[in-house]
């Protein structure tokens, strides 16, 4: 017995950074939702051009200025930001919740990956699905008006950024949630409502000065207002504000995250 112990012992991790179980389960996430494109991917496109074509019939010819441009094309960019936005919480969020409900989340707290590497791999993984949803989005959008990109770097950025701390909350919301139930609430009564009521269908400017006050501490308005000035040139915020507070909440999301599933929560106990 005693051979056996000094022969067999816990093995040490010999390398900082493991690039390849990141990589690996960073596939495994992306297969995941692409293995189902028709529903995570083409789904959230028609959803958003429903809603185009819905309010564009609903509005008709009496189609006032937004912003200094036409309704249809202040409206368009919002669509698309709303759909990435859920989507990249959907990811995360039914990542961690159905490894939890079906048992097989001790796969991945078994693996030889740190909290950090589990973390981010699951997080970009919702952030390529966002992306993908975005230029597919930009693409069909583009058949029905003119819909033209001004500042690509600003589009990646605040994509990026939006993306990142939903994939991040999406993986607190699934450490959180212990089944279904749970995470419906979180998306029907804080995600839902708060991308709904953020500018995606208006400009903040027309709100009575209380709600436009508070629709200024709403990350989501910075969301699409931000990935929406890359499309137009101009938005109800500010532009380096918005980056600013955006990459303040991306820190806050991710530590949040990592220090919960480092902790353990609702998953070892």
């Amino acid at each position: 017995m005693k051979q056996i112990k000094n022969k067999y012992q816990i093995g040490v991790r010999r390398f900082r950074v493991n690039w390849i179980g990141i990589y690996s389960l960073y596939c495994k996430e992306t297969l995941r939702f692409l293995s189902v494109f028709g529903q995570t991917i083409i789904g959230p496109i028609i959803t958003a051009i429903l809603f185009f074509v819905v309010i564009s019939i609903a509005v008709g010819s009496e189609r006032e200025n937004v912003l200094g441009v036409e309704f249809i094309t202040f409206l368009a960019p919002g669509l698309i930001a709303m759909q990435f936005i859920s989507q990249s919480f959907a990811h995360s969020s039914s990542s961690i919740l159905m490894g939890k409900v079906m048992g097989n989340i001790v796969d991945l707290v078994g693996a030889p990956l740190s909290s950090a590497e589990v973390t981010f791999s699951v997080i970009f993984s919702s952030i390529t699905r966002a992306f993908i949803i975005c230029f597919l989005s930009i693409i069909v959008f583009s058949f029905f008006i003119e819909i033209k990109i001004n500042n690509f770097f600003v589009l990646l950025i605040y994509l990026f950024l939006s993306s990142f701390i939903l994939g991040a909350a999406g993986f607190i919301a699934g450490l959180w949630a212990e089944k279904f139930d749970h995470m419906a609430t979180v998306t029907n009564f804080i995600i839902v409502p708060l991308s709904f009521l953020s500018g995606t269908f208006y400009s903040v400017e027309k709100l009575p000065y209380v709600i436009k006050t508070l629709s200024f501490y709403n990350p989501f308005f910075y969301m699409i207002d931000g990935f929406r000035y890359s499309f137009i040139g101009s938005g109800d915020g500010s532009i380096i504000f918005g980056i600013s507070y955006l990459l303040i909440l991306s820190l806050i999301f991710w530590l949040t995250a990592y220090f919960l599933y480092k902790k353990g929560y609702k998953i070892k106990s």
